[in-house]
């Protein structure tokens, strides 16, 4: 059982790099993040070199969230400002080694012309992508904390995956959103097990430590371990304490 921070939830009250270090010592094989772009990549890929432990992977840019933006791919109109995003993107992971990219699709109508400027962007992502060995996420997020985002579903990532065929585009598999949105979560993951590219796990419906709530990830994550997924499991909850060290015990409980 291997698990990874994400630090745009865990470690929050220091600088990124500080975080990594932080994770680190917390016992943690890897990090991720939401939006480092603040934070000089030189800065950011010391840390990783200083404690050995890996970027899993960066988020778009998702555009002004105080007008409500979350996140450019599928806002017909605004592919310019999309693919800056990405490319911003796919830079940063390259200078840091970072394995994916999330492409943030957005919240749209989820008609007809939002999804076909989604796959056209994601396919310019992947190809973009595919030329520094990263892959491109795409990442189901529920209606009821997003409404309108465009990417709700697990059958809608699967297809649009499958349909683009591109190798380095996969899906991101949070557990918090895909209980939400759909349950059944073990029956769901070996459904779409060949096209996952990275786990995030969090307590439903707090989205806080991942040992309280509906989901008994003390049972699931092995499972999905003893399926076939051997990449670390991305911890992307928010800590109920004042600090996410004292919310930390259930690593070695997981663990056993």
């Amino acid at each position: 059982m291997r698990f990874s921070a994400n630090l745009g939830f865990l470690f929050t009250d220091r600088p990124l790099p500080e975080a990594i270090h932080a994770a680190h010592k917390a016992g943690f094989d890897a990090v991720e993040c939401h939006f480092p772009y603040g934070i000089p990549a030189s800065e950011v890929a010391q840390a990783l070199r200083d404690t050995g432990l890996p970027m899993l992977g960066i988020n778009t840019w998702p555009g002004d969230r105080g007008a409500g933006d979350f996140g450019l791919a599928a806002l017909v109109g605004r592919e310019d400002e999309a693919r800056a995003a990405i490319d911003q993107a796919i830079d940063y992971a390259s200078q840091i080694d970072a394995t994916a990219v999330h492409v943030m699709a957005g919240i749209t109508d989820g008609g007809a012309l939002a999804e076909t400027c989604f796959r056209a962007n994601l396919a310019y992502a992947s190809d973009q992508a595919a030329a520094h060995g990263i892959a491109i996420l795409i990442e189901p997020i529920n209606q009821r904390d997003v409404p309108g985002y465009h990417l709700s579903s697990s059958d809608h990532a699967a297809r649009i995956i499958t349909e683009l065929g591109r190798k380095n585009l996969r899906l991101m598999f949070d557990c918090y959103h895909l209980q939400i949105i759909e349950g059944d979560l073990f029956t769901r993951f070996q459904a779409v097990r060949p096209l996952i590219g990275h786990v995030q796990f969090a307590a439903v419906p707090d989205r806080g430590e991942p040992d309280a709530g509906e989901v008994n990830y003390a049972w699931l994550l092995p499972a999905m371990v003893k399926a076939g997924h051997t990449a670390p499991f991305g911890a992307e909850y928010r800590p109920r304490g004042a600090t996410t060290a004292e919310g930390l015990g259930w690593i070695g409980a997981f663990r056993g």
